[in-house]
């Protein structure tokens, strides 16, 4: 999240895995290295998957291939630490420059998204067996598997793979806003006056204190001052007014400049002690992460887990990662996501300020600002564990909200549909569709009353609209 017009963008391109069929020159095998694999997630549809690379022998691995079947139906999507290429249903991963070399005892590992039930078999690492697998019998497939065009009926729906846990008074899809709690070149509001399209109005930004993890809010001098005098006890008052209309307000922690951090036992008790202390003092219904610095998941899990054991079952759990911190399960934010996905209420993904990244499919960057890039990147969440109502598109709200990525709120209701229904989709179309999918978010409701209030009165009606 920014806090002014002058935002750096960070463009973060990345590049399309390598398709084809090629055989890559082994590197010496050495006795006693094993390939161990294990799906670390299953829901149903698809799988994560996780090969552990261990050292057994008395010399050092200068470098390592895997490769193995994978059944008719089932295929690699995004994968991470490690290169790949493909020849039909074989699948082949090698070492990238940082991991190849294993020194006897040591391990690394490389992991991937799949899509479909089965698992692999074949297995080879450096030509031999995997770890007490059989050897293939028949070589791979020297041709690459045949091109189909884009299905051209929406896709099959397929249930959530969990159940969901209790929505904290919120409607099924939501319009998510950020209120600005300090002046900036967007209009100055107070609280009471977000208009009434917002849901969940998230007030940025607690702030870090010297304490390791803790956390404080207060309403910004700047902004008081801006508004002609607004103190706390105003704000108070106009979280209870918001209230009184059926929406609900959560402190968002963070943004572009936040410094917080949790990173042990003694700051995640800290940030939930204080973060319990600011809900009973404000009101607050629950918390949002918008660390755009980097978070330790482990820590930030136990946290939030101890938070939510201080305010009870309906405490609303959101976060706001940047497109870069969602690529990869692997990721800080996204292992934190898929850990807390019992209590977790949303995820609203900035898919903005990115440049061009990878979606689910492996195949092609897909350019930022449109329905491709938020369609293509949103299937990487949802088809990685996270429940359709855990899945959120956040966007800015028009000029000076964003250093790129601005579309139009059409934009946003087009990539909502071809999520939830299969319609108006771009180029690219998931696997199946997300009728839960949860809805939308924007920065901010201040840019957005700057400019008219176009996202909120566009996106909010068409949320209606979706099964």
């Amino acid at each position: 999240m920014k806090r002014s017009r002058s935002i750096v963008l960070a463009l973060v391109t990345a590049l399309a895995a390598t398709i084809g069929a090629a055989w890559v020159a082994l590197p010496a095998f050495a006795a006693g290295a094993t390939a161990n694999f294990v799906k670390t997630s299953d829901w149903g549809s698809g799988w994560e998957g996780k090969y552990t690379i261990t050292n057994g022998g008395a010399t050092a691995i200068s470098g390592w291939t895997v490769t193995f079947d994978l059944p008719a139906g089932t295929a690699v999507g995004s994968y991470w630490d490690a290169l790949l290429t493909t020849s039909g249903q074989r699948y082949t991963f090698t070492n990238r420059s940082w991991n190849g070399g294993i020194a006897p005892g040591a391990s690394v590992s490389f992991g991937f998204l799949a899509t479909g039930s089965g698992s692999p078999t074949n297995c080879q690492l450096n030509g031999a067996p995997c770890g007490g697998g059989p050897t293939p019998t028949t070589a791979p497939p020297t041709t690459p598997p045949p091109t189909t065009p884009p299905p051209t009926t929406p896709p099959p729906t397929t249930p959530p793979p969990t159940t969901a846990p209790p929505t904290g008074g919120l409607p099924k899809h939501l319009l998510t806003g950020y209120w600005h709690n300090f002046d900036n070149p967007a209009v100055e509001l107070r609280l009471r006056d977000v208009p009434a399209e917002y849901d969940l109005v998230a007030v940025a930004f607690a702030e870090a204190t010297g304490t390791p993890g803790a956390v404080t809010f207060a309403v910004d001098p700047g902004l008081s001052a801006a508004l002609g005098g607004y103190t706390d006890a105003d704000f108070t008052a106009d979280v209870r007014t918001l209230h009184s209309r059926g929406k609900k307000v959560i402190l968002s922690v963070g943004g572009e400049t936040g410094r917080v951090a949790v990173n042990s036992a003694a700051s995640a008790t800290a940030f939930a002690d204080t973060t319990y202390a600011l809900i009973q003092r404000y009101g607050f219904d629950g918390v949002d992460i918008d660390l755009e610095n980097g978070l330790n998941p482990t820590y930030m899990a136990q946290a939030l887990r101890a938070l939510r054991a201080k305010v009870g079952a309906n405490l609303i759990i959101a976060m706001a990662p940047q497109t870069i911190d969602m690529q990869s399960p692997a990721a800080g934010y996204f292992k934190l996501a898929l850990d807390i996905r019992d209590i977790l209420t949303v995820v609203n993904t900035q898919f903005y300020n990115s440049g061009a990244m990878l979606g689910c499919d492996n195949n092609a960057a897909y350019g930022q600002g449109t329905v491709n890039f938020i369609v293509a990147l949103a299937c990487i969440q949802l088809e990685a564990g996270l429940r359709p109502d855990q899945v959120g598109l956040g966007l800015p709200a028009g000029p000076g909200a964003a250093g790129g990525g601005v579309v139009a709120p059409s934009v946003v209701n087009a990539a909502l549909d071809c999520l939830a229904k299969g319609t108006n989709c771009g180029s690219f179309r998931p696997p199946r569709t997300y009728p839960g999918i949860r809805g939308a978010m924007t920065w901010s409701v201040n840019w957005d009353v700057s400019n008219g209030n176009g996202f909120a009165r566009t996106v909010k009606p068409h949320l209606a609209t979706l099964p």
